[in-house]
């Protein structure tokens, strides 16, 4: 029997190692943590640009959708088969269901809004619209 120093800040400390493992986690309803990539976002002159690391996850398990202004970015990662014989002394990875959502700006042309997936990287790009400045106009009174 091993005896261990309690620590009160230990469950932060974890939290961090995780995070800095690229994966946030968050607590769930049944006390455990769920995952979530972690995300870039970057601006250039023609668009934003979201990048999420998901190493070990299938373009086909990840959907990406918009609704009332707000992008959303779901899938899965599948647990690996477990074979009999192997005996797991750590495991580090998250598995299960991942969502990400976030409010767009009001120049983004939605309509064109495109996402592409390369060695566990999905890169969803966010096309802006031309901002036309308003022109003044004088209107005669009669």
């Amino acid at each position: 029997m091993n005896l261990t120093t309690w620590n009160p800040f230990r469950e932060m400390e974890e939290l961090l190692r995780r995070h800095q493992r690229g994966a946030m986690t968050l607590p769930s309803d049944d006390g455990g943590f769920e995952w979530a990539p972690a995300v870039d976002i970057k601006e250039s002159k023609n668009e934003y640009l979201i990048e999420a690391e998901l190493p070990g996850v299938a373009k086909e398990d990840v959907k990406v959708s918009v609704n009332n202004g707000v992008l959303t970015l779901e899938g899965e990662r599948h647990t690996e088969k477990k074979d009999e014989d192997e005996k797991h002394h750590r495991v580090e990875r998250f598995y299960g269901h991942f969502q990400r959502s976030f409010s767009l700006p009001e120049d983004v042309e939605v309509a064109r809004i495109g996402a592409d997936s390369k060695d566990g990287l999905i890169r969803v790009h966010l096309p802006k619209t031309k901002v036309t400045t308003p022109k003044s106009v004088e209107i005669k009174v009669n």
